[in-house]
């Protein structure tokens, strides 16, 4: 099966007025619909800027980026953004809900955004099932300061969803979470990949980790594959 997504030679060197760094060094990368990957290091190990580059939201210095056998690696950013709008869904750590709006407006603002004009019983139709699909549809009218922490992380993750995104990213979607109210999270992340969504979490958490199709370990700007102990 080809893939989805594919680095090749990925290298990225932070420039600045102190010695360049290199962040990612020389990275090979393949992601594949309906899979799930997690990416774990320590912290500057270079796992935010990997996804930066995935998401289209930054550019390496070397390297190749293939996305479904088109090469992207130097698109313009007025295409990038396209590609973003069209192909990808983004969980932060940071929830980024809009306190004054409903779960399902804040839901419904990535179609508004991002997918042009749908009636407003198509639109809404998305949103509720986007937002069942993460198990909160009877949350459809409360606001974030009504939800817990668990419940406002899985309103962000209907939003990356709704708009039915090729490749979700994740970055510490878990980290501001108990362990309770994580695991659920991960399930509902977990359970996009079941409609053919490639996963890519980065995450400090192994057990989280262990739960993907497979781990990869980024020490020191190299990619490597975790083997099974």
């Amino acid at each position: 099966m080809s893939a989805l997504i594919e680095l090749d030679g990925i290298t990225k060197i932070l420039k600045g007025q102190q010695e360049p760094r290199t962040i990612l060094s020389g990275v090979d990368l393949q992601v594949h619909e309906g899979h799930s990957m997690a990416i774990v290091g320590r912290s500057g190990s270079g796992k935010s800027t990997l996804l930066s580059i995935l998401g289209l939201f930054d550019r390496p210095d070397e390297g190749r980026y293939l996305l479904a056998g088109q090469d992207i690696t130097r698109l313009p950013e007025r295409k990038a953004a396209k590609l973003r709008s069209s192909h990808f869904g983004f969980v932060f750590q940071r929830f980024f809900l809009l306190k004054h709006l409903t779960a399902a407006q804040n839901v419904s603002m990535a179609l508004v955004n991002g997918q042009g004009w749908l009636p407003r019983r198509d639109r809404r139709a998305r949103v509720l099932e986007a937002l069942d699909r993460v198990g909160i549809a009877h949350l459809a009218k409360n606001r974030p300061a009504r939800m817990s922490g668990g419940e406002q992380q899985r309103v962000a993750i209907a939003r990356a969803l709704v708009r039915n995104p090729r490749i979700l990213l994740a970055d510490e979607p878990t980290g501001a979470l108990d362990t309770e109210t994580g695991t659920a999270v991960i399930e509902a992340l977990l359970g996009a990949t079941t409609r053919g969504c490639a996963l890519v979490l980065v995450t400090h958490d192994r057990d989280h980790a262990a739960r993907m199709d497979r781990t990869l370990d980024l020490v020191d700007g190299v990619l490597t594959a975790r083997v099974p102990s």
